[in-house]
């Protein structure tokens, strides 16, 4: 049996933090791990960004009510799901995710939790375990599940080194370069033929 994790932002919905910049104009906010490969320093800096600003909980979240999945998502989801189970790995939240999983029919998502004062700020944040990623893939394989994996940034990397087939989806460049080991797509059409190509090399091994 082989198991698809798959990151979430860029892979399937849109970068959650880039967004909220664009729509609160503050331009520190549109870093990710394209930018700074560090979760913890990256999840600092935001944090910082939002106290400065007074931006909480609720504010992000009306954002991401606005957001839908990168075009073709749903369906090259529901193409995958027919042929292999589907784990979602992300490094989001799921206080941000929520309404993202409802539109792409709620597939299962491992992530990180927020901590959230009363009045709504948001104070830190409950990593489920650090590389969770890796882990996750690396337990799914002790039971003897084999893995391919599909993600777009530094964090992801770590996972597709794991993974019995790691695949870059519209990374950028100089990421793909600095891992040329892992095949590339730029479109789900791109992204089921590569999935289609590991199928068959772990099936063949």
């Amino acid at each position: 049996m082989i198991v698809a994790c798959l990151d979430l932002e860029g892979v399937l919905v849109p970068e959650i933090w880039i967004n909220v910049a664009e729509q609160t104009g503050i331009a520190d906010l549109a870093l990710t791990t394209r930018d700074i490969a560090d979760y913890d320093e990256l999840m600092g800096h935001r944090l910082r960004v939002l106290d400065e600003h007074g931006l909480g909980l609720a504010d992000i979240q009306r954002v991401i009510a606005g957001l839908t999945p990168l075009p073709g998502a749903p369906e090259f989801l529901d193409w995958l799901r027919e042929r292999f189970q589907v784990i979602i790995l992300s490094d989001t939240f799921y206080q941000f995710a929520d309404p993202l999983m409802v539109q792409l029919g709620r597939p299962t998502l491992f992530c990180h939790d927020l901590e959230v004062t009363a009045a709504g700020r948001i104070s830190g944040y409950r990593l489920r375990m650090a590389d969770q990623k890796r882990h996750c893939v690396a337990a799914l394989q002790q039971v003897r599940f084999a893995c391919i994996a599909a993600g777009d940034s530094h964090n992801d990397t770590s996972m597709l080194g794991q993974a019995d087939e790691g695949i870059f989806f519209n990374p950028p460049r100089a990421l793909a370069d600095r891992f040329p080991q892992y095949p590339v797509a730029y479109d789900y059409a791109e992204l089921r033929t590569q999935f289609l190509a590991a199928q068959e090399r772990i099936t063949a091994s």
